[in-house]
């Protein structure tokens, strides 16, 4: 839908992607309801910050005559597919949205997508920093500008109206906003398809069907770039409509473009074109799921046609993304890192790998049904000590516990405030003591930033 006037929308969730899209909408004439599960009272923030526009407000559910003569429906992020009133919006053939769509149906300009299972934020934030040099480097005297949103930071339909053909989007997508996307971006880039959000989706078929509508409605002059290292994004290459580019930790074979690493250098190919970009300990970020974000972050920045300075200048100088891999402070002769992004055990792993050194590891939160085998084999390989809490302590216990062979020392916190004080406790000189939980934060805290805050706040504390 392209005209909003006289129509009548109906948004699910007052949270800052439906606040967005409310505004939004009622600026462009349409008859705006804005329904919420929580109580008028909680919602005196978000009504505040609506107080401007013309929005009526359902508090305390979603009823289904919500949806008597509504002409869409729009989810914000994390509302799930299955609630009885989206059911009865696809009964009724009353079309589903969400704001990354509407932004994408509207924007004037090319349009650049990430998803992935993991290291999207980092990878989004990266291109943003490319971007805003290559805009620097232009010798184009026509204005143009780099937004960088979505999933992160302010949803870009704020900004959309005052947005040109000379500008660029930049949009990290989850699997929450892509399932319900009918349109593509320009370049579409998957870095990871692994296990999460198993308890929204149901399985990794469906999860991976929600990844792969980012590439589903590209054209033949649109260009996706893949992993070529995992098997669930790599595996959706002949769903690509245009150009396919790649990037790999090991080098590429002869067939394919794109960015990789051989020799401790990271090149980038295309065709018999090739070119030396920076050796890899010229990165600033830890780990060699960091290093995949940048071989990513080159290929799509040579896909947009960035200028090679503009993307070594933002790499050399970035320095990562708050929550993930994030150096706290040195204690004791202890270094504290906090990975409060890490949500699901995958990204845990990734984290782990990231250090030699002997590792404290606070793991817990709310599990996401994903499986905790495969960590726990890690762990006994890896890890020195580990401090469980939350909601899923006992969980991950039970599965470090019943893995054989060298038996790993334990701490159980029931929060983790508590389990700092554990950590603190158990760590040694040259240890590092690693937040990155592998589960969310909803028992505790409202999302990973929160419990990141957190977590920063005690350990300075520590004395």
């Amino acid at each position: 839908m392209t005209n909003w006037t006289n129509t009548h929308t109906l948004i699910l969730g007052a949270a800052r992607q439906g606040i967005a899209l409310a505004r939004w909408l009622s600026r462009h004439g349409s008859h705006v309801t804005l329904s919420d599960s929580r109580s008028l009272e909680q919602l005196a923030p978000a009504r505040a910050a609506l107080a401007d526009a013309n929005i009526k407000w359902a508090a305390g559910g979603h009823p289904l005559e919500l949806l008597d003569g509504v002409d869409a429906l729009c989810l914000s992020g994390g509302v799930p597919l299955n609630l009885p009133i989206v059911q009865q919006a696809v009964q009724r053939g009353i079309p589903l949205s969400n704001d990354s769509q509407i932004f994408m149906e509207t924007a004037p300009c090319k349009t650049i997508g990430i998803t992935g299972s993991a290291g999207k934020t980092t990878t989004t934030t990266l291109i943003g920093e490319m971007a805003k040099r290559n805009a620097e480097h232009s010798a184009f005297r026509i204005p143009h500008s780099a937004f960088v949103g979505g999933n992160i930071g302010d949803p870009l339909i704020n900004y959309v109206d005052d947005m040109t053909a000379a500008d660029l989007a930049i949009l990290e997508l989850s699997s929450f906003q892509l399932e319900q996307m009918t349109i593509s971006p320009n370049i579409a880039a998957i870095l990871n398809i692994t296990p999460n959000h198993l308890d929204r989706h149901g399985t990794m078929d469906a999860y991976t069907a929600a990844k792969a509508h980012i590439l589903e409605f590209q054209t033949s002059n649109d260009c996706a770039i893949l992993n070529h290292d995992d098997n669930g994004a790599w595996n959706l290459r002949n769903q690509v409509n245009g150009k396919l580019l790649t990037f790999s930790l090991k080098e590429l074979d002869d067939r394919f473009d794109g960015a990789y690493l051989q020799d401790e250098l990271l090149s980038l190919r295309e065709g018999k074109a090739y070119l030396p970009l920076l050796p890899r300990h010229a990165i600033q970020l830890r780990g060699d799921h960091n290093v995949a974000n940048v071989l990513a972050a080159f290929a799509i920045g040579h896909a947009a046609g960035f200028k090679l300075d503009a993307m070594l200048e933002a790499v050399a100088e970035f320095r990562g993304v708050p929550h993930r891999l994030e150096l706290v402070r040195e204690l004791r002769g202890a270094r504290w890192y906090n990975d409060s992004i890490a949500t699901a055990p995958e990204r845990s792993m990734a984290a782990i790998h990231a250090f030699d050194e002997p590792i404290v590891l606070l793991l817990g939160g709310r599990d996401k049904q994903l499986p905790w085998g495969e960590i726990a084999q890690l762990i006994h390989k890896r890890v020195r000590h580990v401090v469980v809490f939350g909601e899923a302590a006992e969980l991950i216990q039970k599965a470090v516990s019943a893995v054989g062979g060298a038996k790993v020392s334990f701490h159980r916190a029931a929060s983790l405030k508590e389990a700092v004080m554990l950590a603190a406790n158990a760590a040694s000189p040259g240890d590092v003591v690693l937040l990155s939980p592998g589960g969310t934060s909803y028992d505790e805290f409202k999302d990973f930033a929160e419990r990141g805050e957190a977590f920063k706040k005690w350990v300075l504390e520590l004395s």
